[in-house]
């Protein structure tokens, strides 16, 4: 039989998740930002719209799943 998971521990291991995504997504774009010093402005401006679309995926990912509670 399958294990089933508490909403809370759903919640605590998307936020495991979350972290990793969001190590990712400031990581393209800071070589976005390593790119336009050392390289070229528009190649290094990609990456950093490649990491802004990323972390927008994934923000929408966490809205549909989890609606906020206030």
């Amino acid at each position: 039989m399958k294990k089933r998971l508490t909403q809370q521990q759903e919640f605590e291991i998307m936020k495991l998740v979350l972290d990793k995504f969001l190590w990712l997504g400031f990581i393209v774009m800071g070589f976005g930002m390593y790119e336009m010093f050392y390289n070229t402005v528009p190649i290094g401006l990609a990456w950093i719209v490649v990491g802004a679309i990323l972390l927008i995926l994934f923000m929408i990912l966490i809205v549909k799943e989890y609606e906020v509670v206030r």
